[in-house]
């Protein structure tokens, strides 16, 4: 592996650790993802996509998966409307609706199209409203986080030379000034 590839891996893998340590996910939650592999490699989002840097960050988001029980879902780029891939058994679970569409370097973008080849049974899907997720690259994910997201502040804040920003999501407070929202 090349020295930025593994720089790249690196630093996914300090922003998963990170993620298991807040204790902010929860089996079964989902967990959207979007990426520019360009913008990691320094480049314009959706120039010039990379397989081999989606290989290197999918490695680390299966470890977080695997780890914390979170179901992944890729988020795609906007020349199939931001469509989203996830496992077949997550759309059964939540009761979402499949679309046709294979995601590809050139429509979809190297991430979801990496993220397609190593799903047991990959499906794609126009919406979710996920517990949480990361933004790779400014690929705007907030469309597919349920209300109230809450941006979190961890440490490592870019994978290769891509921004990234993480959240987590919380229950909407409803009521006025006598509403109590501690459960007894």
């Amino acid at each position: 592996m090349s020295e930025e590839k593994s720089a790249i891996q690196n630093d996914v893998g300090k922003i998963v650790d990170e993620w298991i340590a807040s204790n902010h996910l929860k089996k079964d939650d989902l967990f959207v993802i979007g990426c520019s592999t360009s913008e990691v490699a320094g480049e314009f989002i959706g120039t010039s996509g990379s397989e081999e840097i989606a290989a290197n960050i999918y490695s680390e988001l299966a470890r977080l998966r695997d780890t914390t029980g979170v179901q992944l879902a890729f988020q795609s780029c906007e020349h199939i409307n931001r469509a989203l891939l996830i496992e077949k058994e997550t759309l059964e679970k939540e009761k979402l609706r499949e679309v046709l569409v294979v995601p590809t370097r050139e429509a979809g973008g190297a991430m979801p199209a990496y993220a397609y080849k190593q799903m047991k049974e990959p499906v794609m899907v126009e919406h979710i409203t996920a517990d949480a997720g990361m933004d790779i690259g400014t690929t705007l994910i907030g469309m597919h986080l349920k209300h109230v997201a809450v941006p979190l502040r961890f440490n490592q804040k870019k994978i290769g030379k891509a921004q990234v920003t993480v959240a987590k999501t919380r229950l909407k407070r409803i009521g006025g000034e006598r509403a109590s929202y501690v459960p007894k």
